[in-house]
């Protein structure tokens, strides 16, 4: 591709509304281009990258034996309504009308379109199991689109199902497609972790996700080296400390504490750690009223676990302001567990505390020396928190934490949506039994941008050689000036790409700076730079984008040597 031929525009400056480097960079490249909300066109470049993402994801599917289709992007209410996802999805479905005012939506996932075609065309247990898979346009209409590609509201997605007769088939192919996954992320050449978590609003008994490790992830993954430990911290379990609690040693006093909202502010005021401190958050509850959640100052909740409690309601809601002082008598940061007329649940953590301190559910006032048993009675405990590094594993490991930007997740999701949607097949006793259905995505639009946020650097991206754009960059130097630096970048351009090299040719009339600018800026993986000081002595600089000890040092080839040594070099990547 010559680059003068090509309209591209690209930016030195970051765009104001781009928080992450992904979105950053994939601007400022002009690879693709924000239309609206959560939604960007792929321009030329970008597109470039997006379907070599694609090619290695379809040549691994077919390899593991599951079937392409593609199935409509806009599908009919009722279907949702045979699994009551109509409603309970929320507003993240777009709803339509069309002209006849039936409803549709535009797709988020196509469980119920798959579960449709698999009970019209299956109808034997001979026919299992079976794979389909499709790589489609899905929309989430996120409350707030951010980051670009990493959360936008349109986004393509690799999405495949399995129906299986039995638990073992189901599990075999589970199996297959971790295995599956792990290929993909290997040949994209993206380190990748994979880690048990929470099925979610897709639902099932058993998932498992996949994340490429990046400091901007937005999920944090709790792992123990040479354990067979990985979870999402929104799963992972968080031990109760082993021991008895101590004994009581302080009475309970009720001291000022003007200002003091935060878990911050109570332990600067009072001098204290924060582990000593217990927070209590007050939160909604199926049957319409109010329970009160105890951690330790330190602590965060975790609401996939609050959410599994008996009688909490889902989604987990905080109460208002208003309803705190409702039922504590005071503002939000005061609340305690004291006198408070509640079902009071505590973390495992919080319930192992002596002599601590909480709110007074007065206004600037909170207790010290406060003590279970003694001062308030024994509560409910279970594990609501987060783990944090250093927390012990259920083997005994010492956790710690990784910050990933979820790119796969496989979920088993047994007979949810075939019971609901009457999805059967004849067993081999001749009787009707609904099938079992795995479900299994990529985010095939998100693994760019995952890319760039594990490649990149201060002068742009570092694209991984299997999904760069284009594998060489040739720079003409002051081209308009020589004609044998033109002559020479011209048969160079041509060679090449007649060997099946995917070539940028920078044939452009600009200032040697901008070209190399704009070249660290794509992040194609090698750079062959011509100008007319090195024509003379018979030789062409080449640069490596990305190193292996990260240098940027250039060195001179041989002009008649330097198809052979690209080639080397390019092979040598992938």
């Amino acid at each position: 591709m010559r680059l003068s031929k090509l309209p591209l525009t690209t930016f030195k400056e970051i765009p104001a509304d781009a928080e992450i480097a992904s979105h950053q960079l994939m601007l400022r490249a002009g690879l693709i281009k924000r239309l609206a909300s959560g939604l960007f066109t792929w321009m030329p470049i970008g597109l470039r990258v997006l379907r070599k993402v694609e090619a290695i994801v379809r040549e691994e599917m077919d390899k593991a034996g599951a079937y392409e289709l593609l199935m409509p992007a806009v599908q009919p209410a009722e279907l949702w309504e045979e699994t009551n996802r109509w409603e309970r999805y929320g507003p993240l479905l777009l709803r339509m009308h069309d002209r006849h005012h039936r409803e549709f939506c535009f797709g988020p996932t196509h469980e119920e379109v798959i579960t449709d075609i698999a009970r019209r065309e299956l109808k034997s247990y001979k026919q299992l199991p079976v794979t389909w898979y499709q790589i489609q346009t899905k929309f989430r209409d996120e409350i707030r689109p951010r980051f670009g590609l990493m959360r936008a509201r349109e986004f393509i997605m690799k999405d495949a199902y399995s129906f299986h007769l039995d638990q073992e088939s189901l599990q075999t192919t589970y199996d297959l497609m971790a295995e599956t996954y792990q290929l993909i992320f290997d040949r994209l050449n993206l380190p990748c972790k994979s880690v048990d978590a929470d099925s979610g609003e897709i639902g099932g008994a058993q998932s498992r996700e996949f994340h490429v490790l990046a400091d901007s992830g937005e999920d944090a993954l709790a792992y123990v080296e040479n354990e067979d430990f990985a979870m999402n911290v929104e799963l992972a379990p968080a031990s109760a400390p082993k021991g008895e609690r101590a004994a009581a040693s302080q009475d309970m006093k009720k001291i000022a504490t003007p200002g003091t909202k935060t878990i911050d502010q109570v332990c600067e005021l009072l001098a204290v750690a924060p582990e000593q401190t217990l927070k209590t958050l007050i939160i909604e509850a199926e049957d319409g009223g109010m329970i009160g959640i105890v951690l330790r100052g330190d602590h965060s909740l975790n609401p996939v676990k609050a959410e599994k409690i008996e009688g909490v309601r889902s989604p987990l809601t905080l109460a208002t302001a208003e309803q705190v002082e409702s039922v504590a008598g005071t503002k939000p940061g005061f609340a305690g567990p004291v006198g408070l007329k509640l079902r009071i649940i505590a973390d495992h953590s919080a319930l192992h505390r002596s002599d601590f301190i909480c709110g007074a559910n007065e206004s600037d006032q909170h207790l010290t020396g406060v003590n279970w048993g003694r001062d308030l009675p024994e509560p409910e405990s279970a594990d609501l928190r987060n783990v944090i590094a250093g927390d012990l594993s259920p083997q005994g490991g010492h956790i710690a934490i990784a910050r990933g930007i979820e790119v796969g997740h496989i979920f088993q999701l047994g007979d949810k949506y075939s019971t609901s949607m009457d999805a059967k097949v004849l067993n081999q006793n001749g009787r009707e039994q609904p099938m079992l259905m795995g479900c299994y995505g990529i985010g095939v639009s998100r693994i760019v941008a995952a890319a760039i946020e594990q490649n990149h650097d201060a002068k742009g991206i570092t694209w991984p050689d299997p999904i760069a754009p284009f594998q060489v960059v040739v720079l003409a130097l002051n081209s308009k000036k020589s004609a044998e630096v033109r002559s020479s970048a011209d048969t160079l351009y041509e060679t090449l790409t007649s060997a099946g090299i995917e070539v940028l040719y920078d044939d452009r009339d600009v200032r040697p700076g901008v070209m190399f600018a704009d070249a660290d800026l794509l992040g194609i993986p090698h750079q062959i730079v011509i100008g007319a000081k090195a024509l003379a002595k018979g030789v062409l600089e080449y640069r490596q984008r990305k190193s292996e000890d990260n240098s940027s040092d250039s060195k001179e080839i041989n002009l008649d040597d330097i198809e052979s040594f690209i080639g080397t070099q390019i092979q040598s990547k992938n």
